[in-house]
């Protein structure tokens, strides 16, 4: 849909076709471009998801689909009532054009990229502790983490969590000896790392020191952990973010200390909803700061005084805030600090992100600028009624 409305808005140079310096193209190219746009305008999706369809599962497809099991699941509800009914095969076939369509041919190489060198990977590596990537929830969680997303309520959510300043939430949630299993294990394919001299991957631009989970075999894991355990508190407490339609995510350890990351700078993280969890091991220092919630547009403005705020990490505790929400992390003075970090995503969010202008439902400076204009239009309209009131009356 893009593309076609981009060649209305934007047509081509004129070029010479068939020979006519004119640049007049052809029927048979007015034609096909024509059919082109026609079957542009069929791959579409309802802005609104159908609440009652039950999507199908494409855990089975992981290894041969570009993209996350989980996006298509979620862009099933939101396809066309026609669409619901037909066979996994076709919704696949449909969606998967869509998608291609909004992914670029350079990230799709480097996605093909990405995931051949999982894949080599995941083929080589030999686990350590092989019962860490398979969800085993009593094993992994807390009991009364598991109690709260049993009972699925914000007041069972409520129960167990601290709010030290809107939209941060913290909350004990990984049993200690889940914490050090995963130590050992990112510990031992670093050194796999090392004696094969395979080039790792980092999580991301910051960090130049951690490894990506979902590179050596976490994902269906972290996949669970989001659906099953993340997503169920984000729709109650972050809906306007995306917290109900997350859809994929990004798993990974950061690692800060002596001969690692000392600090992270003032940052937005690129998720909808982050998870972060501190493993261990001791250290002093190293504490998050926070500087409010911001849209694109004013992610570099002015922190306001009830913004600021400092968290200091606890071994199994996790902190689960907006993606948007400006934070960094201060140094490390002593010891190793570990953290588990989950960018949660949502690709419909995403999608229709690109078509509001206002975000003052999480936008601390929008809000901000919104009731600004609330306070100047209602000191007008008393201005201009005091004025009418003072003229004399015929």
């Amino acid at each position: 849909m893009e593309a076609s409305v981009d060649r209305r808005k934007h047509p081509q140079a004129p070029t010479a076709v068939n020979g006519n310096a004119n640049g007049v193209a052809s029927a048979a190219e007015e034609e096909e471009e024509a059919e082109e746009e026609e079957e542009e305008e069929k791959l579409r999706l309802k802005l609104r998801a159908n609440e009652n369809h039950k999507p199908e599962s494409y855990e089975d497809l992981q290894m041969q689909l570009e993209f996350s099991p989980l996006l298509f699941s979620s862009l099933e509800q939101y396809l066309p009532f026609n669409m619901l009914h037909v066979s996994r095969e076709l919704k696949l076939q449909y969606m998967r054009h869509i998608l291609l369509r909004y992914s670029p041919e350079g990230e799709r190489a480097r996605v093909k990229r990405h995931k051949e060198y999982r894949q080599k990977i995941i083929l080589n590596y030999q686990p350590l502790h092989r019962e860490l990537y398979t969800m085993h929830e009593a094993n992994f969680f807390v009991p009364s983490f598991l109690k709260a997303i049993a009972e699925n309520t914000e007041e069972s959510f409520r129960s167990i969590m601290a709010e030290p300043s809107p939209g941060i939430y913290t909350f004990e949630m990984l049993q200690p000896r889940f914490c050090e299993l995963l130590l050992s294990e990112v510990e031992n394919f670093e050194r796999w790392v090392h004696e094969k001299k395979y080039r790792i991957m980092r999580p991301n631009t910051m960090n130049k020191y951690g490894a990506v989970l979902d590179d050596f075999g976490f994902e269906t894991m972290l996949e669970k952990l989001t659906e099953g355990f993340i997503c169920p508190i984000s729709r109650v407490f972050f809906p306007e973010v995306g917290g109900s339609t997350l859809d994929s995510h990004h798993g990974f350890v950061v690692e800060y200390g002596v001969n690692r990351d000392v600090e992270l700078g003032f940052h937005v993280d690129d998720s909808e909803v982050t998870l972060n969890v501190c493993l261990g091991k001791q250290f002093s220092g190293g504490a998050l700061f926070f500087r409010g919630v911001r849209c694109d547009e004013h992610v570099h403005s002015e922190s306001q005084p009830e913004e600021i705020i400092d968290y200091s990490h606890v071994p199994g505790h996790a902190v689960l805030h907006r993606g948007r929400h400006r934070h960094g992390a201060r140094a490390t003075t002593s010891g190793q600090r570990v953290n588990l970090l989950l960018w949660c995503r949502s690709s419909v969010f995403r999608e229709l992100k690109k078509y509001q202008k206002d975000f003052s439902k999480w936008c601390g400076e929008c809000q901000r600028e919104k009731k600004e204009r609330q306070r100047l239009a209602v000191g007008a309209t008393k201005q201009e009624l005091f004025k009418r009131l003072q003229k004399p009356t015929s």
